[in-house]
């Protein structure tokens, strides 16, 4: 199939991978001559490891492709013209009807192949942050090269900061307010951070009264809620800042009614779909907060148990709600940064739509639908 419609494609070609999209063509120009890339790619195959990777919203017409409801999917775009990304491209979701046969005759990859467990790995996470893909990855037994993934040392210790402020109370639990506490909160955010939780987890579990499978998954999606919370704090100033530039960027060339009313009204929703947003993934993680409090504060263990059961599917709507975000704020980092070409009228409205598709209102949608 071929797709001539993906928003900006031209421009993720020198664009970083964001939250909605892992850029492996760019990987492949930045990283080809290096030996650990070609020692450990992500996918066997050569078209697809010069892939864009992208969490996509599925429209109206797009829903019957699969065989259950889904609102957001894993879109696997091959350039037709790796040099030239406005040619388009050919795609396929993962998982939509027909899937094992669409690649076994476009790629010749036979079901059972490494790369659709990778695909399949990629598609059950909310959005494509390279620490929860790195993580969700190495749960799978896939450990590509780290260029695969942009997060630098910085970064890392900075989350292991974070995490380990957002811990203390349960390590000042487990063995009490004094001097080895500092000590026993790293050690405890490594095990959280790792994908290997070890013995004082295993004791956390059992106090949770939690099957292995349950447990496992639940800190798992904890491990996201922790890594989402730290991200939401690092982007609020973008936010605020991202949502005013919305409402004052002027494109290049005459703007006839049409666009001019367009444009307008574009400024006003995305403005306050950016705020509504961040403000549904502060109420997600208040969740998590008043869970974790009821454990570490009142001593109620059963609360917390309860959050760990349901989230994986908080983890899924909180993912796809932030990574949105995320996409709007580095896109427009990339594309209005110091020095960037003008923006045309034209492009200034697929921008726009494409943002406008990704906060969409999923709720409202939804009842939409249920109408129609």
């Amino acid at each position: 199939m071929t797709d001539r419609a993906i928003r900006n494609l031209a421009h993720l070609r020198k664009s970083a991978s964001t939250a909605r999209v892992l850029n492996l063509l760019k990987v492949y120009n930045d990283h080809r001559r290096d030996p650990d890339y070609a020692e450990k790619p992500i996918f066997r195959t050569v078209a697809l490891n010069r892939a864009l990777i992208i969490k996509h919203r599925l429209r109206r017409n797009e829903f019957d492709a699969f065989h259950l409801r889904r609102q957001v999917s894993t879109k696997v775009v091959i350039p037709i013209d790796s040099d030239d990304l406005k040619t388009g491209g050919r795609f396929v979701f993962v998982d939509q009807r027909n899937f094992e046969r669409l690649m076994q005759e476009s790629f010749g990859i036979e079901p059972g192949h490494p790369d659709l467990v990778t695909l399949r790995l990629m598609d059950a996470l909310p959005s494509l942050d390279p620490f929860l893909l790195r993580e969700q990855l190495k749960r799978g037994g896939v450990e590509p090269a780290a260029c695969y993934f942009s997060i630098s040392d910085a970064d890392l210790d900075r989350m292991l900061a974070f995490v380990e402020s957002e811990i203390r109370p349960l390590v000042t639990l487990s063995v009490g307010d004094d001097i080895e506490t500092v000590g026993s909160t790293r050690r405890l955010a490594g095990k959280i951070l790792s994908s290997d939780p070890g013995d004082r987890m295993e004791a956390l579990r059992e106090t949770l009264q939690l099957h292995p499978d349950e447990y496992q998954e639940g800190v798992f999606c904890w491990k996201g809620f922790l890594y989402y919370k730290w991200v939401l704090t690092s982007l609020l100033g973008d936010v605020t800042a991202v949502a005013d530039a919305v409402a004052t960027v002027k494109p290049l060339g005459k703007v006839d009614r049409t666009a001019r009313e367009y444009l307008d009204r574009g400024r006003r929703v995305l403005h306050e779909r950016i705020m509504k947003t961040c403000e549904e993934v502060s109420a997600t993680l208040r969740i998590y907060d008043d869970a974790y409090a009821d454990l570490t504060v009142h001593g109620k263990p059963a609360a917390f148990r309860d959050f760990l059961l349901r989230a994986p599917r908080l983890f899924t709507r909180l993912g796809e709600q932030l990574g949105a975000v995320q996409h709007v704020i580095s896109f427009w980092r990339f594309r209005f940064a110091p020095g960037a070409p003008p923006v045309s009228v034209d492009e200034l409205i697929d921008v726009f739509m494409d943002f406008e598709t990704g906060l969409a209102d999923r709720d409202q949608e939804l009842g939409q639908l249920m109408v129609a």
